[in-house]
């Protein structure tokens, strides 16, 4: 009778995880509660644009302000393209230009005559590589297109300016449009997208003048993806981005996409994340805005509960909010 009361209050092994888990989730929500989302609290200060203070414009172009596991997110990039190459092989590695960053990144589809997806990293123009966005290869190729990713000189390592940075863009996609049958693709399906900073250049690219400035047809580009990019560059300018690139009313201004729209010859899509910063929300929604104002081909996606990061992943993953969106577009979805 003793043995069967003290067996009656044991714990059970699935009572013991229980109470672990209680025990685990107690701990870590002060930690979790402690995480400071957004600008620190402060006295508002003068307004340096729209109703910004200038630590709050700062953080409104700091996605990691907003976005507390940004580097587990980035790391799992990076873990996510090693994978990807394990099953579908390295990509073939091809100089577009003479120096040693102008390189890119092809993944091969096994599909003859496919049609062909540039994908433009981010990294606030001062990080990232084409080796860490491999993760979207194995996507791309299994559904039929090549997937092509361009590295291009960091803004630090050219003089804190932008112009470099964007000239490389521009002359890798002609590359690519130029030399397509070399790798099997169709240079009549040429489609771009780019995320965060790489979304400003896939933008930057969207309003070339392919025939004025390489003698190519103006509508070499059939598509456009642009993920939480930026558009208008007066009010990053403004921020701490203005620490380490160079910005004058010359680059403000031929780098601005938004003010250039006149060449925009290709359907776009933009997109962006509820759980992003509110500057790269406002930015997404006014370029869509724009463009639907002047008359282009325009889709705006939000993807709800994705920060920054988040959302940039879903490229990789052809049920996620910019994997459906490309294949969509590329009719391959």
């Amino acid at each position: 009778m003793v043995w069967r009361e003290m067996t009656a209050i044991r714990p059970t092994r699935r009572e013991l995880l229980a109470a672990a888990c209680a025990a685990a989730t107690a701990a870590a929500a002060p930690v979790l509660a402690q995480q400071q989302v957004g600008p620190p609290p402060h006295t508002k200060g003068p307004l340096v644009f729209l109703d910004y203070d200038q630590i709050e414009l700062d953080a409104a172009y700091d996605q990691t302000v907003y976005a507390p596991n940004s580097q587990q997110i980035q790391a799992r990039w990076a873990s996510t393209s090693d994978e990807a190459r394990s099953r579908i092989g390295s990509p073939e590695r091809v100089a577009y230009g003479p120096t040693e960053i102008e390189k890119l990144d092809i993944y091969r589809t096994k599909h003859a005559n496919a049609p062909i997806h540039v994908h433009f990293h981010g990294g606030a123009w001062r990080r990232g590589s084409a080796k860490d966005r491999g993760f979207a290869a194995e996507m791309f190729v299994v559904a039929g297109a090549h997937y092509v990713v361009p590295d291009y000189v960091l803004v630090q390592d050219a003089g804190g300016s932008l112009m470099p940075m964007a000239d490389q863009v521009r002359r890798a996609v002609a590359w690519v449009y130029k030399n397509a049958a070399s790798f099997g693709g169709d240079p009549r399906r040429l489609y771009l997208s780019g995320s965060s900073a790489g979304g400003h250049l896939a933008a930057v690219a969207l309003v070339t003048d392919w025939e004025k400035d390489f003698g190519l047809p103006a509508d070499i580009i059939k598509g456009g993806l642009c993920n939480s990019g930026l558009y208008d560059l007066k009010p990053v300018r403004l921020s701490s981005r203005s620490s380490y690139v160079k910005f004058d009313d010359a680059m403000e201004q031929a780098l601005s996409p938004q003010r250039h729209l006149d060449k925009l010859r290709t359907p776009v899509i933009v997109a962006y994340g509820t759980y992003e910063t509110p500057e790269f929300q406002r930015q997404n929604r006014e370029f869509a805005a724009t463009v639907k104002a002047a008359g282009k081909s325009v889709e705006l996606l939000v993807g709800t509960n994705y920060n920054h990061f988040e959302l940039q992943e879903t490229l990789g993953n052809p049920y996620g909010v910019l994997g459906r969106a490309a294949l969509g577009q590329m009719k391959l979805g």
